[in-house]
C-alpha cells in the first residue's frame, strides 16, 4: 500500500487504477461521456447504485479531475454533472475498453460452446 502512495502520480498504472478504482468509476464516465446528466439521470442509469455509492464516486471522480459539477442558483437547486477536459481524453480509452471487451465476450462464448 505504501509504495502504491509512492507511485501515484509518477507510475501511469498505479495513477490509473487509483483514479479508477471504484467500482462504479468507469460505467459513471461512460454515461457522462455520452452528455452531461443531473444526479437523478445517472442514477437512473444505473439503477443498482444507491444514492450514496452514487455520491461517493462521483465526489472521487471530481476529486480527481475527470468530471466537473456544475450548480445553478436556483430554487430548487440544480446540479450538473460534466466529463473535464481530462475526462473526455478518457473517452478513447472506452473506445479501445469497448473493442476489447467484445472480443472478450466472443472468447468467453467460444471456450463454453455457445457460438
Amino acid at each position: 500500500m505504501e509504495a502504491e502512495k509512492e507511485l501515484f502520480g509518477i507510475c501511469p498504472y498505479t495513477t490509473a487504477q487509483k483514479v479508477l478504482s471504484g467500482k462504479w468509476s468507469i460505467l459513471i464516465l461512460y454515461h457522462l461521456g455520452k452528455k452531461t446528466m443531473r444526479f437523478g439521470e445517472l442514477q437512473r442509469q444505473l439503477p443498482d447504485l444507491t444514492q450514496s455509492t452514487l455520491t461517493k464516486q462521483l465526489r472521487a471522480l471530481e476529486d480527481f479531475g475527470l468530471i466537473e459539477r456544475t450548480i445553478y442558483p436556483q430554487v430548487p437547486p440544480k446540479v450538473e454533472y460534466s466529463l473535464s477536459d481530462i475526462g473526455i481524453k478518457f473517452k478513447k480509452v472506452l473506445a479501445e475498453l469497448a473493442i476489447w471487451g467484445n472480443e472478450y465476450i466472443e472468447t468467453l462464448k467460444e471456450k463454453n460452446g455457445v457460438l
